[in-house]
């Protein structure tokens, strides 16, 4: 079966994730999720979109135990590969933010262009407390967003931001009670709709510019780092202390 669904409102697309119980990322979904994409691109009645998920997590990342991790770095390359393809959807889309967005949850975030959050929405970067290096493109397209400083900050301390601090960062652009929220997302997609549909696109693939392509090489440098990382033992203590939910015990080998 799908775990993803299509709905429309007008020009706008309703794209749902459900993935339960938290929409981890696999590269079955972000290829289903990229076809789709390619779809609500190629339909010319449909202007923007909304990417939502269902369940209390936004996406919480890539599964560490099955999934992408058993396929090693096979798993991952083909992830990045789809990654790339998500970057390259042509319409706007935004993302509804309900919960954690975690790894490469993150990354998929940031895939849209514009995020709409719950308070109780969670912004992290935890790649750090894996024992292990930043992917889906993260290390381009977060600095991009928040600035250096605040990429920073996240990435080297793996600490949650909530809703109302991504706002202030410009990690998220509007905050919203949480059953408010896929409808204040659905009205900043109707808003950009609602305006010529060729200049919408035209516009945003100026502001976009080789935006694919940068996070086509970054992926290619993250890839090759997480390599080297996944086969130290801080890498199976990192991955085993998050399944414990307790501090890793790092040794720096």
């Amino acid at each position: 079966m799908s775990e993803i669904s299509v709905a429309r409102d007008g020009h706008v697309a309703i794209v749902t994730i459900d993935r339960p119980p938290h929409n981890h990322v696999s590269v079955e979904l972000m290829r289903e999720l990229a076809d789709t994409l390619n779809g609500v691109g190629a339909d010319r009645d449909l202007r923007a979109t909304v990417l939502q998920t269902e369940g209390k997590s936004f996406c919480a990342g890539a599964d560490l135990v099955a999934g992408i991790a058993s396929r090693g770095t096979g798993g991952v390359d083909e992830l990045y590969v789809e990654a790339v393809r998500l970057f390259s959807a042509k319409k706007p889309i935004v993302a509804a933010i309900q919960g954690a967005a975690v790894g490469a949850g993150l990354g998929l975030a940031l895939v849209a262009d514009f995020r709409v959050a719950a308070p109780e929405a969670r912004f992290v970067a935890n790649f750090v407390k894996l024992g292990f290096h930043p992917g889906f493109g993260i290390t381009h397209t977060l600095p991009r967003l928040i600035g250096h400083q605040h990429a920073a900050l996240m990435c080297l301390t793996g600490r949650r931001v909530k809703g109302d601090e991504a706002v202030a960062w410009g990690l998220a652009d509007q905050l919203a009670p949480l059953d408010r929220l896929r409808e204040t997302a659905l009205a900043l997609a109707r808003e950009i709709a609602e305006n010529a549909p060729l200049a919408v696109e035209a516009t945003r693939a100026t502001l976009r510019a080789d935006l694919a392509k940068a996070v086509k090489a970054q992926t290619e440098i993250e890839l090759a780092i997480q390599t080297r990382l996944r086969k130290t033992a801080d890498y199976a203590e990192g991955v085993r202390a998050v399944a414990e939910r307790r501090p890793g015990k790092f040794v720096g080998a």
